[in-house]
């Protein structure tokens, strides 16, 4: 993935990786725009209603995914304190659109690069068509999420956007951040970026929120996890950012 993001890379991304859910949506239209002029008058208005019923989540999911992905500050990174002259850690699930970003605005930043991509656990096919649409980094590090490569509290920071609901088994998860809680030093923080299971989401994306966790979910496995929230950032209605820290365990 490069820096420089072109105008509606984000949406168009979302659609790319996503195009069945289209293309199922877009057939369903179709067949009723047909079938509206093979039934009763009484029942057009109801093939048309449910026509806009179907078009207005689409709608909105795409504006929503425009505004968090090409028009939100989000790939700016203003979150983060200055990562110039830290050794930092950026894990991903076979996507990354932030490595670059993050070189560039912090230039003196000692980055690694990890992937905990498993075509035999992470089954989502939009993920397969990301990563064959970018390539990885080519000093991306393979790992295994319930097992790093890496020292205990060799990272001072350590950073997941969008990576870690890919774990879809929670004890994986817990595993996994209890690594992440292992290779932080003790004063270090751990960034973890995703959208949330909630209300605003649900306005946005209909039943595809339930791709994401709850907040609730997320806190108990940071606790779990020996990690406590310092704080939580919304970076748009629609992401979080939460920061941890360790909770005492130094391992």
């Amino acid at each position: 993935m490069g820096l420089e993001r072109k105008p509606f890379q984000g949406v168009f991304n979302i659609i790319r990786f996503n195009w069945h859910f289209y293309v199922i949506a877009g057939a369903v239209l179709i067949v009723l725009f047909i079938i509206k002029y093979f039934v009763p008058v009484f029942l057009q208005s109801v093939i048309i209603w449910l026509g806009i019923l179907i078009l207005i989540p689409i709608t909105v999911s795409v504006l929503t995914s425009f505004y968090v992905y090409d028009y939100s500050d989000l790939y700016k990174l203003y979150w983060f304190s200055d990562l110039n002259e830290k050794k930092v850690l950026n894990v991903n699930a076979g996507f990354d659109e932030t490595s670059a970003i993050i070189k560039h605005i912090f230039p003196k930043t000692d980055l690694t690069i990890c992937d905990f991509y498993n075509a035999e656990k992470h089954t989502e096919i939009s993920m397969e068509r990301a990563r064959k649409a970018y390539p990885s980094h080519k000093h991306t590090v393979k790992v295994d999420a319930s097992a790093l490569p890496f020292k205990n509290g060799v990272f001072s920071h350590v950073i997941t956007i969008f990576s870690a609901h890919e774990i879809r088994n929670q004890n994986e998860r817990i595993l996994f951040l209890k690594e992440l809680n292992r290779i932080t030093e003790l004063d270090g923080h751990i960034y973890i970026t995703e959208h949330l299971r909630d209300f605003n989401n649900f306005l946005a994306y209909n039943i595809g929120f339930l791709h994401f966790y709850t907040k609730s979910s997320w806190l108990k496995v940071f606790e779990n996890s020996d990690l406590y929230l310092e704080r939580e950032i919304k970076i748009t209605p629609f992401i979080s950012t939460f920061v941890l820290k360790k909770n005492g365990n130094t391992f």
